[in-house]
């Protein structure tokens, strides 16, 4: 059964609505997180700390960090698998591109495939940076997340990178979210309104919630 749901298109749709809000709700509680950067190294440094102590003693240091990391994995592989194959599919439907594009068809929507490529590219950039520090500058401080921020923000490519992969996640968010409640059977004509106005608004939020940190840097708000 599994099987046959995979290889539908209905239930890569599905996976790729399940993956995406999970990945969401991660993003929401990342963003939270992000902006304690705001109340001084010491909130921020403990909060980073806290992670890793999350459920002790019940669970062992670091385990239940490691759960969420491994979920969001699985997660992030089964929306690009099914993002691809979904894509494939869609060209070997209608090899040849339509006459005239779609009227209707947002800046978003025409933009989610490489937005997409642009956030995997992104998140490959992020952990090398400020988790592993194989690509970080001014020396990566193991045990010191606010002075790695504060190193990654203060150089020009660190904040090109940053803020531009935000905008692809603002664009990925707005189309996404609507497409996911359309595939869950949440969307109808009458919510259509609703569910695209709650979808703008975190689009808006989460790339104003992450951008904050770069700006702040730049503007030394947070040094």
């Amino acid at each position: 059964m599994a099987r046959t749901v995979w290889h539908s298109t209905v239930g890569k749709k599905t996976v790729m609505a399940v993956s995406g809000l999970i990945m969401l709700l991660y993003l929401v509680a990342h963003m939270i997180g992000n902006l304690k950067i705001y109340f001084g190294a010491g909130e921020f440094n403990h909060y980073a700390h806290w992670l890793r102590t999350v459920g002790e003693p019940f669970m062992h240091y670091e385990w239940t960090l490691w759960i969420v990391r491994v979920v969001l994995v699985v997660a992030v592989v089964a929306h690009a698998v099914s993002a691809y194959q979904l894509s494939r599919r869609d060209i070997r439907a209608r090899p040849a591109k339509y006459v005239h594009a779609r009227p209707r068809a947002s800046y978003a929507t025409r933009t989610m495939r490489w937005g997409g490529i642009i956030l995997g590219l992104f998140i490959v950039w992020h952990i090398l940076d400020l988790t592993t520090g194989t690509v970080h500058s001014g020396g990566f401080q193991e045990g010191h997340p606010y002075q790695n921020v504060v190193d990654t923000f203060s150089t020009w490519y660190g904040d090109v990178i940053y803020i531009v992969a935000m905008l692809a996640l603002g664009l990925h968010i707005r189309h996404g979210f609507w497409s996911a409640a359309q595939t869950l059977g949440v969307g109808s004509r009458r919510r259509d309104r609703a569910l695209k106005t709650v979808a703008d608004v975190l689009a808006v939020l989460l790339t104003a919630g992450f951008i904050a940190v770069p700006v702040g840097v730049m503007t030394g708000v947070v040094s």
